[in-house]
């Protein structure tokens, strides 16, 4: 089993930046695609960005593509999102989710990952 613990939430002006993190325990997520996901008050959840197992690959939602970057260390069971000239609507719960592949792409459905972190707040004033 893979435990997913998000941190690095919090609440910024428009404009600003942070970072958040994923870090997996249980098992090592190397060998797994991992991606993030968020939900606003009132609306599904949709995909935000994506990495393949090796980082070779990275697929990003249209409202975030050149201000969000995904990111992952194997050797430290940890991915992240380098979030900056954040906007109001950013504003969501973001979670951190993973499924084992060894493929050349990360899927942007949510029903493809089996592992889901707890949330990570980030609330962005304007």
């Amino acid at each position: 089993q893979v435990q997913l613990v998000d941190s690095g939430g919090g609440a910024v002006q428009a404009g600003g930046s942070l970072r958040l993190s994923c870090a997996a325990s249980g098992r090592t997520v190397s060998t797994y695609v991992m991606g993030w996901f968020r939900q606003a008050p009132g609306k599904e959840r949709e995909f935000v960005a994506g990495i393949t197992w090796l980082g070779r690959s990275t697929n990003y939602a249209d409202s975030v593509k050149g201000r969000f970057t995904i990111s992952r260390d194997n050797a430290g069971n940890t991915v992240y999102l380098q979030m900056n000239s954040l906007k109001p609507e950013d504003t969501a719960v973001y979670y951190c989710a993973g499924y084992y592949s060894l493929g050349y792409s990360a899927s942007s459905r949510g029903d493809d990952y089996n592992y889901w972190g707890q949330g990570t707040q980030v609330t962005v004033s304007s």
